[in-house]
This record gives structure tokens, C-alpha cells and sequence, in this order.
């Protein structure tokens, strides 16, 4: 871990070369008066809106909406099968995928990724329960179609092989567009209150900034509440997927699955930390506290991990939320060799979702090393069980 001064308080980086626009936005949240300790770099970590990806911070009496991030909730979820892994094979795992002319259903006809939804709504208790909150109450209906869909980006539905010798299915999704429109919506009225205060915080450019919300406001305790809705959400969302693909495994092959693991990486918690009870934000961070199972993806390319937390208190009982990206999505689209990442996919015999030129800022290049990140938090967890990708989906 390394320690790069702050305003007012230090920056603790569990990343030992953080690229420059991660660590100027890290010395911004310093400056910041309501900062807790300290600031908390993750080695993932990489420039985000406001505040890095792959940063945790602890907040007295306060909430940042940026520092949360636009995907509120996203996160992983992970079971292993019965299946044994040298039971699988090739065939058996286009059949599960599905979405071809020799395998028709499977998880790549009956999940919606991208932009696509279900054409009928989804049943969920919480859609009964949600906040009387405008932005969420306007989001309900498209949300009823959304439950149960991947998305694009970095999300993605993968098939592993597990160190434990079993095959296990993983999940990386989030809120779809709940998140996005609560994020705005609450980034937007802090910086509103903060130019209406002449709050002394960094400029503000369109949504980026670090506009934040004093918790005695009714603006903080709306978007708390409406962050709170999009987690469960989020939450369900990642089961409702889980429970089509133990569907569509089951369909093809005899087995029966583990208890779940289902994570957060995108959100705040009032947490108790050297005594005193704060607001903490885990933005591409994950909990690790004692003892706690957690998820550490890698890229398609590579391995992920489920792992347990050591309880580091330095670290605000967090770790990284994965491999974190070491270029931008444009840069990796014009730098990188549609061949070369094909070759090394279909050389590992990955069944793998790069087509196209535009698939490249998905690429397992795209990312950083997961063994160097992996390495740079060893205080923070300890690994449980090594995954290597057998075959992806994404948006």
C-alpha cells in the first residue's frame, strides 16, 4: 500500500502505479471537509465521473451521488453446479448458450443484453414496495420489463471452471436504468444546493463533479431512499438471470447448485469505522470485511475469483470490484488487434462474445492484470476459489 498526501487527508492506494486522472480526483475527495481518515485507492482502481472507479471513501454526515456512480448496485452473483469440469464439454456448453442456428433457446435467446428487454413484465414483490419517489415512480413501468436482462458494457453471464474441480456460473449486472436516472437526477439537485451554498468543492463539468448532499437534507434522505430501491433491484435482478441459467444448464445437462453469493460494488452504507458511525461509498469497491465471500472478476479472457475478507480496517473492509480497466473504451477500440484478441480467446478455447471491431473495448486487454491486482491486495482478502472462463455473454 502506498500513501500520496492529501488537502486534508491522506490517500492510501492499494494500487502502486495509479494512472494520474485517478489520482487527481482522489486529491479532489481530499480536499472535501466531511472526508473521513482517509481516502481509499483500490488496485483497480481508474478516472470516473467525480470521483475513480474502484475508490472508497467514508463521509461524515454526508452523501456524494457521483461517488456512488450511475450503475447504482451493480454487482456480481456466483453459484457452482454439480457438474464436475471434466464432465463438460464443448457441445454441452453451446447448448446452455444457445442463440444459433444448431442450438436454438438456451441463455443468449431467453436473457435480453444490451438494449434489448422482455417483451412482457416481470413478476417481483418490490415492484409493490417501491418509494414514492418521482424518479423512481417514473421509472417503474420500463423497469418491469427490464428485470431479468443483462445490459451492455462490462456486463456479462459466464460459465467457469472453479479450482474446486466444479463449474460455476457467474453474473455482472446492475440496476439497468434505474441507477442511471437516480444518479442524475440526485447528482444534478446537489450541484444545484451546492452552487445555491457556495459549497468550496471542485468544479463541476455536465454530471461530473462532487456535488454532495448534507443526510438532514430531504434531497439526501430521497436519494438514499431511492438508492437503497435500486439495490434491491439490482440484487433481484441478478437472481432472476441466475435462476434462467440454472434453467437452461438444467435443460441440457443433470445438476443441482450451491447456495448464492450476491454482491454490491456501486453504493453507500452507513457503517461503523475507528468508532464513529459514516457514510461510506464503495464505488467499483466491494465489502470485505471479516470473514464476508466476495467476487473478483477478471476480464473474458481471464481468471476471476471468489474470495474472503480480511477485515482490513485501513481499507474500510473493502476490496477491488475486479481486473479494472487500464484503458478507456475509445482507446482500446483504436488501439487494439481484432486478430490478436480473437486468437487468444479461440487459442484458451473460450467460447467469447469479440465479433467486431467494436467489441475491442471489451477485450481482455482492455484490463488490467488480475494477478497484479490480485497481488496488490493481499491484506485485503484471501482467495477461496480460483474460475477460468469457459464460455461468455455479453451485451
Amino acid at each position: 500500500m502506498k500513501i500520496f498526501e492529501g488537502a486534508n487527508v491522506p490517500i492510501k492506494s492499494w494500487c502502486n502505479n495509479p494512472e494520474e486522472g485517478a489520482l487527481d480526483q482522489a486529491r479532489n475527495l481530499a480536499r472535501l471537509p466531511f472526508i473521513f481518515k482517509h481516502i481509499c485507492l483500490m488496485p483497480d482502481v481508474h478516472q470516473g465521473y467525480g470521483m475513480p472507479i474502484g475508490g472508497v471513501i467514508a463521509c461524515e454526515n454526508a452523501v456524494i451521488p457521483n461517488a456512488v456512480g450511475v450503475d447504482i448496485g451493480c454487482g456480481m452473483c456466483a453459484v457452482t453446479t454439480s457438474i464436475k469440469a471434466k464432465d463438460i464439454t464443448t457441445d454441452i456448453l453451446k447448448k446452455i448458450l444457445g442463440g444459433s442456428k444448431e442450438n436454438k433457446g438456451g441463455i443468449r435467446a431467453n436473457i435480453p443484453t444490451g438494449f434489448n428487454h422482455h417483451k412482457k413484465d416481470q413478476k417481483w414483490i418490490g415492484f409493490e414496495e417501491a418509494p414514492d419517489i418521482p424518479i423512481v415512480k417514473q421509472e417503474l413501468k420500463s423497469a418491469r420489463k427490464q428485470l431479468g436482462t443483462l445490459g451492455g458494457g462490462n456486463h456479462f453471464i459466464e460459465i467457469q471452471k472453479g479450482s474446486d474441480g466444479y463449474i460455476w456460473i457467474m453474473i455482472h449486472s446492475g440496476s439497468r436504468n434505474f441507477g442511471l436516472k437516480i444518479a442524475t437526477e440526485y447528482n444534478k439537485k446537489a450541484q444545484e444546493l451546492c452552487k445555491m451554498w457556495h459549497s468550496n468543492i471542485p468544479p463541476m463539468k455536465g454530471q461530473d463533479g462532487l456535488a454532495f448532499l448534507p443526510t438532514k437534507t430531504k434531497e439526501a434522505n430521497e436519494y438514499i431512499e431511492a438508492m437503497t430501491y435500486a439495490l434491491k433491484f439490482a440484487y433481484e435482478n441478478r437472481l432472476q438471470m441466475l435462476e434462467q441459467c440454472k434453467k437452461e444448464f438444467s435443460d441440457v445437462i443433470d445438476c443441482g447448485f450451491s447456495k448464492v453469493i450476491n454482491i454490491h460494488h456501486n453504493y453507500a452504507s452507513i457503517e461503523n469505522h475507528f468508532g464513529q458511525n459514516v457514510w461510506v461509498h464503495r464505488k467499483g469497491a466491494t465489502s470485505a470485511r471479516e470473514g464476508e465471500l466476495g467476487i473478483i472478476p477478471g476480464s473474458q479472457g481471464t481468471a476471476s475469483y471468489v474470495v474472503k475478507g480480511l477485515g482490513s480496517p485501513e481499507s474500510f473492509m473493502s476490496c477491488s470490484h475486479g481486473a479494472g480497466r487500464r484503458m478507456s473504451r475509445k482507446k482500446a477500440r483504436e488501439e487494439l488487434n481484432l486478430e490478436q484478441e480473437i486468437k487468444m480467446l479461440d487459442s484458451r478455447n473460450i467460447l467469447h462474445s469479440i465479433r467486431h471491431k467494436n467489441n475491442l473495448d471489451e477485450a481482455s486487454s482492455a484490463y488490467k492484470n488480475i494477478d497484479v491486482v490480485m497481488n496488490e491486495q493481499k491484506d485485503l482478502v484471501e482467495i477461496v476459489t480460483k474460475l477460468e472462463p469457459l464460455a461468455v455473454v455479453k451485451g
